[in-house]
């Protein structure tokens, strides 16, 4: 699903009296959710819910015999999830499913009703969707957007921040930079409150991520981010120089290990400082620098086709770094930043709620 293409959407689209807009989260499924068109959640010791008596007690029941040690409590979320998945979720209804392999976002509009897929292996149960943006940046929409469908809750409500995914939905031109600037002029049109939902664990540590992504998209150029990538190398234990020539072949820094640099393996380091999908093209070029016994490593804040993903499945000694593998080495290896980086992306730790805990 790196490789998600934006599918124009040629709108205008609002929000009907009876429409509504809902975020649903799915950690388990990857390609096959755009590629077969779907959103699906667990719970697949939980059979065909149109087969299931009484409505939301029916679904409770159900989970209680599934799992009779739950607590009460939290079947009682449960059966909310699957109720407002199955039965208020209407055709025509918005979805907006933050996607967490490569922490993307997608939008589309529910093309049919909830359904059981029996044969599948899991997450049976399923909503037909038409997709009409896949692959969006979260930098794109503000923090208290993602804050809001950042929710802990598998399906929710979108209530306080629905402008902005409508923006992104009816952006006529699919780049990054069109519909950021879409969502722009919306939010001068509006006063969005922001979410306010249980800060648990996951949705701090989200938060957070998002932040260091906007620091490092919107606060530097691509000068700084060749700087940052030479220090985060040397954070990682290598001696790491940014090349000082423009017509560098597309090589931004050369790391390496030994501290005269002589020793092999070199590698040669591209870097793009932007959120869009890198194409097969930009890392073909990089690949053209790479000599014998050399590695070559491709760092950008965004994603990577599938075909530039294949090169570096057949092409031994290239990595592509996305911006969430770049967010996670800045976190694991913050302390050993300069302060020149951690001034400009300032954290600090503290201990949360975990997600599995009960109140």
């Amino acid at each position: 699903m790196t490789s998600h293409q934006l599918v124009f959407f040629l709108g205008p689209f609002t929000i009907g009296a009876s429409m509504n807009m809902w975020g649903i989260h799915n950690d388990t499924l990857t390609d096959e959710l755009v590629d077969r068109s779907f959103v699906s959640i667990g719970w697949d010791d939980i059979p065909d819910l149109r087969t299931v008596q009484g409505g939301r007690e029916g679904i409770k029941r159900a989970l209680f015999a599934a799992n009779p040690d739950a607590k009460p409590q939290s079947v009682a979320g449960q059966a909310g999830v699957l109720y407002r998945f199955s039965t208020d979720i209407a055709i025509g209804d918005i979805v907006v499913a933050p996607y967490k392999p490569d922490s993307t976002v997608n939008i589309g509009v529910v093309a049919g009703d909830y359904y059981f897929e029996q044969n599948a292996p899991t997450h049976k149960h399923r909503l037909p969707v038409d997709w009409k943006r896949v692959g969006l940046s979260r930098t794109v929409f503000t923090q208290s957007a993602l804050y809001e469908i950042g929710s802990f809750i598998t399906v929710f409500q979108i209530r306080k921040h629905s402008a902005e995914f409508i923006a992104a939905l009816n952006s006529t031109d699919g780049s990054i930079d069109v519909v950021a600037e879409n969502i722009d002029e919306v939010l001068e049109k509006t006063d969005e409150a922001l979410a306010n939902d249980e800060p648990r664990a996951s949705r701090i540590e989200r938060h957070t991520r998002d932040f260091i992504l906007e620091c490092l998209h919107r606060r530097i150029n691509h000068k700084d981010f060749e700087d940052f990538t030479a220090s985060l190398l040397r954070a990682l234990g290598y001696e790491a120089r940014v090349t000082q020539y423009s017509q560098d072949g597309g090589v931004d820094v050369i790391a390496h290990r030994d501290p005269l640099g002589v020793e092999p393996p070199q590698i040669k380091v591209q870097c793009k400082h932007r959120v869009a999908t890198i194409g097969a093209p930009e890392v073909q070029q990089l690949v053209g620098t790479q000599g014998s016994g050399e590695l070559s490593l491709f760092v950008t804040l965004g994603n990577y086709s599938r075909d530039a993903q294949a090169i570096e499945r057949q092409r031994p000694g290239l990595r592509l770094l996305t911006g969430e593998d770049l967010v996670s080495l800045t976190v694991d290896n913050y302390a050993k930043l300069p302060e020149k980086w951690r001034s400009l992306i300032p954290l600090t730790s503290l201990l949360v709620v975990a997600d599995s805990a009960e109140l």
